[in-house]
């Protein structure tokens, strides 16, 4: 009898709230109670396990699980064969390369021959040869920021946010070595109901996220201002257009980008819409 499927979420972090609010808007029933460290989610029918974030790409190449949330980052400093299924949008980030502010260092070529602290060693060596730089890489795990003024390195490459980090440390960037999010992973070499179900784990998480940037807008609109109000809709397709059963009355639905809500509310009503409805998607499949 095999074993069930398997999903592992980041235990701790800033991934961990994100990773399992998206989890449970997926139909995956998970309680976080600071001790459990796996649950069973029946609608699903998999195992949820809480792992340390750095940890998840080692056990879905090791086989131990067969999807995962991680970032992209620790996915490509694992240097695993686990598969990227879907990205997730949050979660994101940059491993920046950077130097102290007085360094005559203007770019990655620069450092030729000089030494770069970083908690990444394996992503860091892989841009300096794939861009023909002889570096020497130095390993730390904490405060990289400080090698510069100790003079432990040249250089740093280190993960940030939004660089105030490095800023109050008094660095600059001089190049970004990787662009990072969450992302849905899975092991190499699912069997065929695992892959379905990966597959379907996938699409339904797509969905939500699809659907947390758009809004289901419903009006009336009398049928001599119709085509002003359909051309007023920039939806995701062509609105649906319906007739009322009081005469020369239409109903107008489209599915509209959320910042757009309040921008079209007011052309619409003045172009004779009336009964404007807004209401939230919980899940769009385009």
């Amino acid at each position: 009898m095999s074993r069930p499927f398997r999903l592992a979420l980041p235990s701790k972090g800033r991934m961990h709230a994100p990773a399992v609010e998206l989890a449970r808007a997926a139909g995956v029933e998970v309680e976080v109670n600071g001790r459990a460290l796996y649950q069973h989610c029946s609608q699903w029918d998999i195992e949820v396990l809480f792992a340390r974030s750095d940890d998840i790409p080692a056990w879905a190449a090791d086989g131990a699980v067969e999807t995962a949330v991680a970032g992209r980052n620790q996915l490509i400093e694992s240097s695993t064969d686990a598969l990227e299924l879907l990205p997730l949008g949050f979660g994101r980030c940059r491993l920046e390369l950077a130097v102290a502010n007085a360094s005559p260092v203007q770019r990655a070529a620069d450092l030729d021959g000089c030494r770069v602290a970083t908690a990444y060693p394996s992503t860091t060596r892989r841009f300096f040869a794939d861009a023909g730089v002889d570096v020497q890489v130095v390993a730390i795990h904490g405060s990289v920021e400080l090698a510069p003024r100790l003079d432990a390195a040249e250089a740093v490459c280190d993960l940030v946010s939004s660089g105030e980090t490095l800023r109050q440390n008094g660095l600059r960037v001089v190049d970004t070595v990787l662009e990072s999010e969450a992302v849905l992973l899975a092991r190499p070499g699912l069997d065929q109901r695992q892959q379905a179900i990966a597959q379907s784990l996938a699409t339904v998480m797509q969905s939500v996220i699809a659907a947390r940037g758009k809004r289901y807008l419903m009006l009336n609109a009398p049928d001599s201002a119709l085509q002003v109000v359909i051309d007023l809709l920039p939806g995701l397709e062509s609105p649906t257009v319906l007739p009322l059963a009081r005469t020369g009355m239409h109903a107008v639905h489209a599915v509209v980008d959320r910042q757009q809500v309040v921008e079209l509310l007011g052309p619409l009503r003045g172009a004779g819409a009336s009964s404007i409805l807004v209401l939230p998607i919980e899940n769009l499949v385009p």
